[in-house]
């Protein structure tokens, strides 16, 4: 049987290599996703540092930080020397990256156009695995007021409350509105269903003189605009 080589450890490295140290000495930049994960994961196993460990997890997911974050506690946990306090720290890591991106795109002077919507939701929308439908609001600047989730779950017309929609917007004062739900298979096709809705949102609206501007579908890289299809 392998016996554990104390080089395995972190502590036995140069004080400049260890992850944690030269953040300190250096600044987050300078680190690698697998050191940044490194000294989230805090070690790894008898037969494998931290370091190693960051390694291999990025690598079966690509290097890809996205993947990364969609895994599951159960997922992480799969890795021999992932318990379940470090796949929950990892996992909140990765959340509170999805959180700072979303209220940095979230910072915008006005909507101008569908490629706005789409940087403001895609961190929101784009990896989830089932599906939401959100509002933006906006005033009569096309700057956005507020933006949440009115539905989780396939997108009908039972699941969507227009009279909540409308008081919202009313209560915000918003004189326009933006309808966005994302398409986790990928395909950017919209369903009857989808166009049904949109139709039904935008009649409502019309009679509190509220327009209803765009419909996005949202994908982890891509969307299709209702507007710019001409199909709203």
């Amino acid at each position: 049987m392998r016996q554990p080589t104390a080089s395995l450890s972190i502590k036995n490295w140069s004080e400049a290599d260890r992850p944690r140290e030269k953040l300190v000495r250096h600044g987050k930049t300078v680190l690698s996703d697998t050191e940044l994960l490194a000294i989230l994961l805090g070690s790894g196993s008898r037969h494998e540092s931290a370091l190693d460990l960051a390694r291999r997890i990025l690598g079966d997911n690509d290097h890809n930080l996205g993947k990364l974050g969609r895994l599951s506690i159960h997922q992480l946990m799969s890795y021999k020397g992932v318990g379940q306090a470090k796949a929950v720290l990892v996992s909140a890591a990765m959340e509170m990256g999805r959180r700072r991106q979303m209220a940095d795109t979230g910072i915008k002077s006005a909507i101008k156009c569908s490629r706005d919507v789409f940087e403001l939701l895609q961190p929101v929308l784009g990896e989830l695995p089932h599906e939401e439908f959100w509002i933006v609001y906006l005033n009569n600047a096309n700057k956005v007021i507020f933006h949440s989730q009115l539905s989780r779950g396939g997108i009908t017309g039972t699941l969507v409350d227009v009279r909540l929609v409308l008081k919202k917007a009313l209560e915000l004062g918003a004189v326009a509105l933006i309808l966005a739900h994302n398409h986790p298979s990928g395909t950017l096709k919209p369903s009857a269903a989808d166009k049904q809705l949109t139709e039904k949102l935008k009649k409502a609206a019309v009679a509190l003189d509220i327009k209803v501007l765009d419909h996005l579908i949202i994908t982890e890289t891509n969307f299709f605009s209702f507007a710019d299809e001409n199909v709203l």
